[in-house]
Parts: C-alpha cells; structure tokens; sequence
C-alpha cells in the first residue's frame, strides 16, 4: 500500500520537511508528499500535481478513472502505442477528448522510441511508468529514469501487466495518491476486488484434487503465419486466476514462447482460447486476426474466430471441432486495470455450471459507468 506523507505548506516547515524526505527546497515549496511506487521506491512528489506524463498510452483508461471531466487536463505528454496497437479504443477517447491528439509523444509503441530529451522539455512534475514495461520504459531502463529524475520529474511505477492480481489495486491506490483522488481509488478497489472474490470464492468450493481444464492459450492470433504462440504470463495469469490448466506452463521460457504444433495436437488441450488483436478496419487487411474491441460486432467476432481457428496446426484440435470450447478475448486485459472481467470470463468458460449465473458483461458495463468517461461499445471476446 503507499505509504502517504505530507509536508505543511508554510515555507520554513517546508525546507525541514524537504531535508527529512529527501526533496529539494524547490519542489517542497507548496508542499510535498512521498509515496512508496511498485518498484518499492519511496518517491517525493508535489503534494498537488498539476502536469502528468504517461509512459505508456494504454495508461490512459487508468488516468480516467480519476479524470473523468478531462482526461487530458493534466496531461503533458505520453508514449504513442495506444493509436497504434488498439486504434479503436484510443478513437473512443479522442471522440470524447479530441484534445488528445495535441498532446505531444514522447515516443511510439516500444521503449526503445522514448525520447527522454522530449519528455524533459515538457516539463512534467510526475511520469507515470509501467513497472514491466513492454511497450514504455520499465524500471530496468536505469538511465532513463535517472535522466528524469535529474531533470526534477518524480517517475512512479505502476503495474496492471507482470503480477496483475496482486498490483491492480495497489497501482490504482497509488495513482489516486498521486492525483489527489483517493475515494475514487477507494470505489475502484472496492469494486474490483468484490468481483475478483466472486470467482474465488466459487473456486475454492470445488472438490480438492479435481484436475483444472487443460487450455491452449494462443497468443495474438494472426500476427505472424506460424502456430503456436502461447503466454504463461501476461494473459496467462488472468487464466490461472480462473481456474485452469494451462498446457504451456513449464513448456516455454519466460512469460511467453511458441509450443510445437505436434505436441498440441498429442496433447489435444480440452479448450482453445486465442488473443484477439484485430479490428473491423484491420479485417480485411489481416484476415487471420481475431476481430475484438471497441468496435467490433458479434458477427464480425465469430467469423474471424472461425477463420483464425482452421489454420494449421489449430484445425487438427479437437477444442474447435467440438461446439463451445473454442473461444477468444480482447488481448489488451493483459495490460489494463478492467482485467479482473477476464478472469470471469475465463471462468464461465472453464466452469460453466459453477459460473453459470455470472455475467461478466455486466461486470464491464458497470465498471464503464461508473468508472470511465467514455461509453462502453464493442465485442471483448466471443466463441463458436
């Protein structure tokens, strides 16, 4: 949990206060706070901060969890993945707030493309970075963090991707901290772990020792020709979560890898659930994509589906030759603070009797109403 600190706001407490907590009298001037980030890290920041860099675009459902009036008030530059890897999400946002599009990349969709000179110039109070990174700077990137810190930017840590059960509420505590929006931190956390418990609680009621669905976890389908992608991390741990036996894990090195298409089908796994990364737009130009998100349709869901599962190597699996046990999701849970309505989703189709009266779209919509600016719209995942 963050640890939370306050300096007064009267001058000479706040030079006492900048020497205790390690902060320049500068920035301790109208106050400081010192949060703990994901990485451990005891950070001092403004007590009010007014000026937020994103490291990674997909932040951005976060942030609007605690700025639903305008999620672009505070925010002087971010990373560009968002547009590039999920186009129709990040167009839902810039209905909402064209504004968006004036706000400066610092970088495209991988560390690499981060610009700390950029960055630096916008003068943030606070950069807010995924803890694994992936597609911004994570905690190993050393000199870059050192280059902002140098600079006078606070850099926090959060994490909705490496362990996801375990950071999703803290980050989110964390931002609310950080932002000066605790209560909405508070509801999130709340909601979120009540639905998280429901799938718990269930599971816990099955007979010891039964043995869990085996599962072939595909990998954003369609983004090379070659099968078999697969993830024990990222998307991985959501599935856990729910309940199954996932054929990759102990198989593949790291969180993700690529399984032999022969030990699959030896194995013949008892469902198949791919990763969609696919759009109506990307439909006809990647036809081997999953079409998921927010503008996708259920007809347009199900018949990628059916396409993507009669590729080599996936055709041969009993799992999508048999009705109900071909299935895929919105690949994007694995980085995203709504990723607890994988983990239901996952379990009605790994346990549909227990789960049976579980409404995991229900679960979405109410988080969009309650938690986010924009509308919920789309298809997140779909089977045949």
């Amino acid at each position: 949990m963050p640890l939370i600190r306050f300096c007064p706001w009267a001058p000479l407490a706040a030079l006492l206060c900048a020497l205790v907590l390690g902060a320049s009298p500068t920035r301790a001037q109208g106050g400081t706070q010192t949060v703990t980030d994901l990485a451990g890290r005891a950070v001092t920041l403004p007590a009010k901060v007014e000026r937020i860099l994103l490291g990674e675009g997909r932040l951005l459902p976060a942030l609007g969890v605690f700025e639903r009036d305008d999620v672009a008030r505070r925010l002087v530059g971010m990373m560009g993945d968002y547009e590039t890897l999920d186009a129709a999400g990040y167009a839902q946002w810039r209905g909402r707030f064209p504004q968006i599009d004036k706000v400066p990349r610092v970088g495209r969709n991988s560390s690499g493309s981060f610009s700390d000179e950029q960055a630096i110039a916008l003068r943030p109070q606070v950069a807010i970075l995924g803890l694994a990174g992936g597609h911004g700077p994570s905690k190993n990137d050393r000199e870059t963090l050192a280059r902002l810190e140098a600079a006078g930017v606070a850099v926090v840590f959060v994490d909705f991707r490496h362990d996801p059960l375990r950071n999703t509420t803290r980050s989110m505590e964390l931002l609310g901290a950080v932002l000066g929006k605790r209560q909405e931190a508070q509801a999130f956390n709340t909601y979120w772990r009540a639905q998280l418990d429901r799938v718990e609680a269930r599971l816990r009621t099955l007979p010891a020792g039964r043995r869990h669905p085996g599962v072939f976890l595909e990998n954003r389908v369609g983004l090379a020709d070659e099968c078999c992608a697969t993830m024990v991390g990222l998307v991985g741990v959501l599935l856990d979560a729910a309940g199954a036996q996932n054929v990759a894990r102990g198989r593949i090195p790291g969180e993700h890898g690529t399984l032999n298409p022969e030990f699959l089908i030896a194995t013949q796994p008892q469902l198949y659930i791919g990763t969609g990364i696919g759009s109506m737009a990307t439909a006809e130009k990647s036809p081997l994509r999953i079409v998921l998100g927010a503008d996708a349709t259920p007809e347009a869901a199900r018949a990628s589906l059916a396409r993507a599962t009669q590729r080599r190597g996936i055709a041969q699996l009993q799992a999508v030759q048999q009705p109900g046990r071909a299935h895929a999701i919105w690949h994007h849970y694995y980085n995203s603070p709504f990723n607890v309505v994988a983990v239901q989703v996952f379990a009605k189709w790994l346990h549909p009797e227990l789960f049976a009266d579980l409404d995991p779209r229900d679960t979405l919509q109410t988080m969009f109403t309650r938690f986010q600016p924009i509308p919920l719209t789309g298809v997140y995942w779909t089977s045949l």
